[in-house]
């Protein structure tokens, strides 16, 4: 298991796109200033959004850019991502759209329960100038489509779902040889144990987990999962027994 301290110190007067910059100078990752303000956009398109529907909690832009951009991003530190990748419960767009941002090659899918999400995803889409696949469903329902079941290369997902739960919910998206990105919290390692059964039954096989510390302080701990074995037809089941009696 590797861990990074990314405390990344920057004047609490700093815009959002002079934040993100400096954390992908000191983090070794490249970024342009047609990224720089696609970010840009993203965030005012947030703060807008956010004053007619509930998108988020954090709207201050130092929040924006650490807690929603850096943390979405922060993975290409450890992985790189390529080919077809989905974001289940993709919410305001994180961690997806930042990543799209960053890796404009990947094909993109967004999947979200409320329909309301995608409608803004949609508008951040053609603002910024980049392509993605919206996708309204419930995260067990859209696997049981042929069109994305076992499909993709890579799933990712900041839902706030115990480790036995969103495996169960993503690795049916994830084609063998591929792998799922949990974005998870401080005692995200913890979980990995509660989740072995979960592993081994939904194909999964956990590579490693990296612990880093974002500009803020604030600790997040990404899990990669490999799917060394197709998932069993019979998975997954239904929301409600997913979250009562997980595997």
């Amino acid at each position: 298991m590797k861990s990074g301290v990314w405390r990344v110190e920057f004047n609490k007067n700093s815009t959002i796109t002079e934040i993100i910059k400096k954390w992908c100078s000191e983090n070794d990752i490249e970024i342009n200033s047609q990224q720089l303000e696609q970010f840009e956009k993203y965030a005012a398109m947030l703060k807008d959004w956010n004053e007619k529907m509930n998108l988020t909690a954090i709207t201050d832009d130092e929040g924006i850019a650490v807690k929603h951009f850096i943390d979405s991003i922060a993975l290409l530190r450890y992985h790189e991502i390529k080919g077809r990748v989905i974001d289940i419960g993709t919410g305001a767009g994180f961690p997806g759209v930042p990543l799209k941002i960053m890796r404009p090659e990947i094909d993109l899918t967004l999947l979200d329960s409320l329909n309301k999400r995608l409608v803004f995803l949609g508008e951040v889409c053609r603002e910024i100038n980049i392509k993605a696949e919206l996708v309204h469903s419930r995260a067990e329902e859209g696997s049981r489509k042929v069109e994305y079941r076992e499909c993709f290369d890579l799933a990712v997902s900041r839902a706030v779902a115990n480790l036995p739960a969103l495996c169960e919910y993503c690795l049916p998206y994830v084609k063998t040889g591929g792998a799922f990105i949990s974005f998870k919290g401080p005692d995200g390692e913890k979980e990995i144990e509660a989740a072995e059964k979960a592993f081994n039954i939904l194909g999964g096989k956990v590579e490693n987990s990296d612990t880093l510390i974002l500009p803020d302080g604030s600790s997040r701990t990404l899990i990669y999962i490999s799917k060394i074995k197709p998932t069993p037809d019979k998975y997954p089941r239904r929301g409600q027994k997913i979250n009562k009696n997980p595997i």
